[in-house]
């Protein structure tokens, strides 16, 4: 592990007349992020639901009170994104910040069309063949590809010139990450030439350990990456929800959150629905011993190139900032020496 980095669900606790506090306090967590040494601080993309919706507009805000953190979406679910819009709006705040977006992208979950197709618009296709056909959109505007002609004009265009992605960041094709989670998955990021991220989430159940089934993932992406890219170097990120808890006040503020990702899945994180076959990474807890031991033990950690520590949805920004600097500060020192 080589470089460290957060995830925060940028969560807004106070409804409709608490939406600005919880933005400000989303953008006050990077700024202090950064100040703690971290590398990226990577955002989920929530559609309808109390937490950040809208990650570029964010990152364009942060972008003018940090000056060497990075921005990662992890991850946005393209079935329900505008492959255009959103690289407009990528490369956009690419250039305002430096080159320091990592963009995360992923087809999304299946299991929500019927909620989300009637609000976005349905498709012919399948989920998952909608989703890949705009990824693969991305990707072809990302990288300056003509994308239609201006035929007789189009306002400043002259005649007969290619329409292609305006502005242009030209490194931000590199820094496209694919949302992993089964060995499918992470053969294919590897095919595409992206780089692999991977959650608290597996989407398959291979009867290995959690960790175990990911270490086995980033082991067969880096594989054929070598293979079909050799002169490229491939990237990992891992993220683990790390709570730690040194006094009675840290164990009052994480009691409910940790009860309750518990209670929904058996020892070997499981779902107890049993449907479907998902693994979850358990939460890592306890002293900054216990902490340290059990991700030294973690054989996805020591094998990828960025821990992402993924805060809790709950808390408040005090009980965030908090896990951050313990992280940094008393436990990231000795993972990242191996001891």
């Amino acid at each position: 592990m080589r470089e460290l980095g957060f995830l925060s669900f940028v969560p807004n606790h106070g409804g409709t007349a608490g939406a600005a506090a919880a933005l400000e306090d989303g953008l006050r967590l990077f700024e202090a992020a950064e100040s703690l040494g971290y590398g990226t601080g990577w955002v989920r993309g929530r559609h309808f639901e109390p937490f950040l919706t809208s990650p570029m507009t964010f990152f364009a805000a942060a972008a003018q009170r940090t000056s060497t953190i990075g921005f990662g979406t992890a991850v946005l679910g393209m079935r329900y994104e505008d492959p255009v819009r959103l690289a407009e709006d990528a490369s956009t705040v690419d250039l305002l910040s430096g080159g320091r977006v990592q963009l995360g992208i992923s087809t999304g979950i299946a299991g929500y069309g019927p909620i989300l197709d009637p609000v976005f618009g349905g498709s012919e296709r399948s989920f998952r063949d909608e989703a890949e056909a705009r990824a693969a959109r991305l990707l072809e505007v990302l990288q300056g590809d003509p994308l239609g002609s201006a035929g007789k004009g189009y306002e400043s265009i002259p005649a007969g010139a290619d329409l292609t992605l305006q502005p242009l960041s030209p490194e931000l094709r590199s820094r496209v990450w694919w949302g992993g989670g089964s060995m499918g998955t992470a053969v294919r990021t590897a095919e595409k030439g992206l780089l692999l991220h991977c959650s608290t989430l597996n989407t398959e159940d291979t009867g290995a350990p959690f960790a175990q089934a990911q270490a086995d993932q980033i082991a067969a992406y880096r594989e054929r990456f070598a293979a079909l890219h050799p002169d490229r170097t491939p990237k990992v990120a891992v993220g683990r929800i790390v709570v730690p808890l040194l006094d009675d006040h840290d164990r009052a503020v994480h009691e409910e959150f940790l009860t309750g990702y518990a209670s929904g899945m058996d020892d070997e994180g499981r779902p107890l629905s049993g449907t479907p076959p998902f693994r979850f990474s358990k939460v890592v807890s306890g002293s900054v011993g216990q902490i340290t031991e059990a991700l030294l033990a973690d054989p996805a950690v020591a094998s990828t190139d960025e821990l992402v520590i993924t805060l809790p949805a709950n808390g408040d920004a005090a009980s965030h900032e908090r896990i951050l600097r313990i992280v940094a500060e008393e436990i990231a020192p000795s993972v990242r020496s191996g001891s």
